[in-house]
């Protein structure tokens, strides 16, 4: 898969607006970026972002609120910093979720 840079930067520009202690779904995070059915491309995007990155990418999980990352307990950590808990490496989505 290969994205422009255009695209590279819709969703990254999408992420970052993410309010802290509100989170996203990877298909919302697509859809807002302009390109409904593309959460895989947000969460191979994410994936590749580097570990310095100031993105807020632990505020985009899976459609049912679950964490599915390879760094889900950085990921973890960071939302609780924000006031999100989570249970299993699951959230309440109906309660964090971002509605801009």
């Amino acid at each position: 898969m290969t994205l422009s840079l255009d695209l590279k930067q819709s969703i990254w520009q999408v992420v970052a607006s993410i309010p802290e202690g509100r989170v996203a779904t990877y298909g919302q995070v697509a859809e807002m970026a302009g390109q409904p059915g593309r959460a895989r491309w947000v969460g191979r995007l994410l994936s590749e972002l580097p570990e310095a990155t100031t993105l807020p990418w632990h505020r985009v999980v899976n459609a049912r609120g679950n964490i599915t990352n390879p760094q889900a307990l950085t990921q973890i950590r960071r939302l609780a910093l924000e006031g999100i808990e989570t249970n299993n490496q699951r959230l309440a989505l109906k309660q964090h979720r971002w509605r801009p």
